[in-house]
């Protein structure tokens, strides 16, 4: 099926048209100055073809994430690790989902290792779900570049890597690549050259236009006609285009960008000095602190049941009677117990107190509230581990906590607290605590050997380390299926309150 999506016009008024099925074959490259027209060009390109193809657009600045909602495009954000974007860009080719991979907010190293992950999630599929694709990726020297820059050498080569496989090796796999740069002289050649189409917009320096006139056919001559074009127009060639240069004015679009052109405008009237130093200097009842966007996970399903785990659930203890000394029923010496270790942990030195010294402290509260029997030295140092957690019984399912804490039993006894610290975060879906958290939770106060304890923990598989893209650190528990929100590592915790 030949479809032609309409590009703009000629000079004499012309339609320009585009042959969508030869561009899948055959890739187009766009160049032009900031400014020159390339983001409305692909605009146009996408809103055209929109009906006919998936598409996905590798954005880093957000520009086009309105595609959403007049087309109907997904956007994805690049929060997550580098597995989860790769699963992501698998499922968008399963499913023929047309999506905006959006990069804003991060920092070109960390852009950089997000696009590779999510290319070769696009590349790396089975042959059954290898339908046409257009991948259009906008500023394409920021992941193809020629030079190494502010980003890594490891970021470089994975998204040089992820570039290459796309404009090289992506047409067998039905991937279409359209990359639009500023410069061509910062764009890698091999990336650059696996391109038929082209389509050059207004260019100054002189190494990009000789670039755009040897990809284009022309003499050095007629470079000069690159500085004359206006925003908007392009010199299109290729087997999709046009079999000759052609100069075309791209039409409207539908939607818009996040950006803009600036504009002039008149200034305010200037208020007097004084009332500027007032409005610059002095809070004001309207004054909101910047919002902290904080990136959610993608939530996973448990991976396996702990049938073991089940099976080996202890059965509960026979209850002698209701009723125990002093009128006391056994719920509420229970509460009692449980608000007494919730009172020592309040203590900022308990969590560095060795276990006799604190089960002396136990034993005093004990019988200040009247339990005559109070819980022997090893009961205790089962106890101890979840009071440092903070969880109290009230705040989490008895069935699924009972489950975490007979793991954690398998732990030696200092490393308990540790691990039922972040299955409490990982159950009520809060941030992995951060290394001081652990670290107090582990009786200690450095912060490295908090590290060490997660690693540890790590390579006897009862916990699963990941970094997203932003450097927080999620913590995944296999063995219940469960996993906390990112969280900084290196937050620290808010200063405590001065007393005289």
């Amino acid at each position: 099926m030949t479809v032609q999506i309409d590009l703009g016009n000629q000079k004499s008024g012309a339609p320009v048209h585009m042959d969508l099925e030869e561009l899948l074959a055959t890739r187009l490259l766009v160049q032009g100055n900031s400014g020159s027209g390339k983001s409305h060009l692909l605009r146009r390109i996408l809103e055209q073809s929109a009906q006919w193809v998936q598409q996905v657009i590798i954005d880093p600045e957000g520009d086009f994430v309105t595609m959403s909602q007049e087309y109907g495009h997904v956007v994805v954000d690049a929060n997550g690790t580098e597995g989860d974007l790769q699963m992501i860009a698998a499922r968008v080719r399963q499913h023929r989902v047309s999506v905006v991979f959006n990069l804003e907010g991060l920092d070109a190293d960390k852009q950089m290792k997000a696009a590779g992950a999510f290319l070769n999630g696009l590349f790396e599929v089975d042959r059954q779900i290898w339908y046409p694709m257009l991948v259009i990726v906008d500023e394409a020297q920021l992941f193809a570049p020629t030079a190494s820059g502010e980003f890594t050498e490891e970021a470089r080569r994975a998204s040089l890597s992820a570039m290459t496989n796309l404009m090289c090796r992506g047409r067998k796999r039905g991937l279409a690549g359209i990359i639009a740069t500023q410069r061509l002289a910062k764009l890698a050649k091999n990336v650059a050259a696996e391109a038929s189409n082209f389509m050059m917009g207004r260019t100054f320096l002189d190494i990009d236009m000789a670039r755009a006139s040897d990809l284009l056919g022309m003499e050095r001559r007629q470079a000069e006609a690159f500085r004359n074009l206006d925003r908007g127009q392009f010199v299109a060639l290729g087997p999709a285009l046009s079999r000759r240069p052609l100069q075309v004015s791209v039409g409207p679009v539908k939607t818009a960008g996040m950006g803009f052109s600036p504009k002039l405008m008149p200034m305010p009237q200037q208020p007097a000095e004084e009332d500027v130093q007032e409005l610059l200097y002095s809070a004001s009842p309207n004054d909101k602190p910047p919002p902290i966007n904080r990136a959610a996970p993608k939530q996973v399903d448990p991976t396996r049941v702990l049938q073991q785990l089940a099976a080996r659930k202890p059965e509960p203890l026979p209850r002698e009677d209701l009723f125990i000394e002093d009128g006391m029923s056994l719920e509420e010496r229970d509460t009692t117990i449980e608000k007494i270790l919730s009172d020592m942990m309040e203590d900022p030195e308990a969590a560095y107190q060795s276990v006799s010294v604190l089960y002396q402290d136990f034993q005093v509260r004990c019988r200040i509230n009247k339990i005559t029997r109070v819980p022997d030295l090893q009961d205790f140092r089962e106890l101890l581990p979840v009071a440092r957690a903070g969880v109290a019984s009230e705040e989490v399912d008895n069935d699924e906590w009972s489950q975490a804490t007979l793991i954690a039993s398998q732990l030696p006894d200092n490393m308990r607290g540790v691990f039922l610290l972040l299955a409490r975060a990982a159950l009520q879906q809060e941030p992995c605590p951060t290394d001081l958290e652990i670290a107090t939770a582990y009786g200690t106060r450095s912060t490295g050997r908090a590290r060490w304890l997660l690693t540890y923990m790590e390579e006897n598989g009862f916990l699963v380390c990941a970094n997203d893209l932003r450097g927080n650190r999620i913590v995944t528990l296999p063995d219940l299926g469960w996993q906390t929100k990112p969280g900084s590592p290196d937050e620290k915790a808010p200063p405590k309150a001065m007393t005289s």
